[in-house]
C-alpha cells in the first residue's frame, strides 16, 4: 500500500504500532494510519561578541574579525537561525544586532562599525549571558528548545581573566592575535572553558 500524499504526510513519520492496532485484522487502509508529531526544530541563537578595542585596529585585525562575523551571520541567515551581535570596546558594550531571525543586512551593519579604546570583556560576557537567558525564556516552549552558540572574536589582548560564560551550549573562541607576536590568551581561555578554538582568517 502506498502512503497517502497531501497535508497529512507533512505531520511526521507513521507511528506503526498505533497504526497496526487500528488496522486489526483488516487490510491496511488510509484511515488506519496514525502519525507521529514532528519534532520542533531547536531555536538556535548565534551570539557574537566582537572585540572593537584599540588593539584590534592594529594589523588589520578588526577588519578580519568583522569579515568573519559577517560570514557567521550570513550562514545563520541561510539556515534560518537566530543571531545577536555585541560589540565591546572603550568603556561600553553595544548591542549592534539584537536577538532575532538572522538577516543578511546585519552583515552590512558589522562592516560599518568602528573601533578604539579598552577591552571591557567581563562586561561583554555578562551582557551575553543576559541575552542568552532572554532567548531561552522567549523561544523555549513545550514543543521547542532553545540553543545558544557563543562566538568570541578577539585578539585576547586584555588583562582581564574572564570566567567561563554561563548559558551557552557551545563556545567558539576565534583568535585574531598577531601570528608573529602572539599573546596566547585566546587559546588558554578556550582550553579552560572547553571551547572550540579557531584562528581568525
Amino acid at each position: 500500500m502506498r502512503a497517502p500524499s497531501g497535508p497529512a504526510t507533512r505531520r511526521g513519520a507513521i507511528a506503526w504500532l498505533p497504526t497496526l492496532q487500528a488496522k486489526g485484522h483488516h487490510a491496511l487502509a488510509a484511515q488506519h494510519l496514525r502519525w507521529r508529531e514532528p519534532q520542533a526544530k531547536p531555536s538556535t541563537l548565534h551570539l557574537l561578541l566582537l572585540d572593537t578595542s584599540g588593539s584590534m585596529r592594529q594589523g588589520n585585525r578588526l577588519a578580519r574579525a568583522k569579515g568573519y562575523a559577517a560570514q557567521v551571520l550570513e550562514q545563520a541567515a541561510r539556515a534560518g537561525e537566530h543571531v545577536a551581535l555585541l560589540c565591546f570596546g572603550g568603556q561600553c558594550v553595544e548591542v549592534l544586532v539584537p536577538p532575532g531571525p538572522a538577516r543578511r543586512a546585519a552583515a552590512v551593519r558589522v562592516q560599518q562599525r568602528g573601533g578604539g579604546g579598552g577591552t571591557p570583556l567581563a562586561q561583554a560576557m555578562a551582557a551575553a549571558e543576559n541575552l542568552m537567558a532572554q532567548h531561552r525564556r522567549v523561544r523555549s516552549t513545550s514543543a521547542s528548545t532553545a540553543n545558544a552558540v557563543l562566538w568570541l572574536l578577539t585578539d585576547g589582548r586584555t588583562v582581564e581573566q574572564p570566567q567561563v560564560p554561563q548559558g551557552a551550549d557551545k563556545l567558539v573562541v576565534v583568535d585574531f592575535d598577531d601570528a608573529k607576536v602572539r599573546v596566547g590568551r585566546c587559546a588558554d581561555w578556550a582550553a579552560r572553558w572547553g571551547a572550540e578554538y579557531r584562528r581568525g582568517s
